[in-house]
């Protein structure tokens, strides 16, 4: 059974810095794309960050810069640092796991930016 538990989200002020963390078990870790993606109130879904087994990695525009995903094979992890927040990236975060048109994900975690 798949499981995905975030943790690190909470409550910030414009211009700080968030690391979220994403626990995996249930699968073969190191053989996953593993993503964040974030859905705000009224909005749909959207990828944030991406990396790939070998760690290619790849970014939503809107954070280009700002925040960096990273990810531990030995411990079937994977992070998102977020620096400079904006008003714009509160949103529940989501980790996802994907494979071979397969789609896991978490429960989310809140993330709130004051300004």
């Amino acid at each position: 059974q798949v499981q995905l538990v975030e943790s690190g989200g909470g409550l910030v002020q414009a211009g700080g810095s968030l690391r979220l963390s994403c626990a995996a078990s249930g699968i073969t870790f190191n053989t996953y794309v593993m993503g964040w993606f974030r859905q705000a109130p009224g909005k749909q879904r959207e990828l944030v960050a991406a990396i790939g087994s070998g760690g290619f990695t790849n970014y939503a525009d809107s954070v280009k810069g700002r925040f960096t995903i990273s990810r531990d094979n030995a411990k079937n992890m994977v992070f998102l640092q977020m620096n400079s927040l904006k008003p714009e990236d509160t949103a529940v975060y989501y980790c996802n796991a994907f494979k071979a048109g397969r789609d896991n994900w978490g429960q989310g975690t809140q993330v709130t930016v004051s300004s």
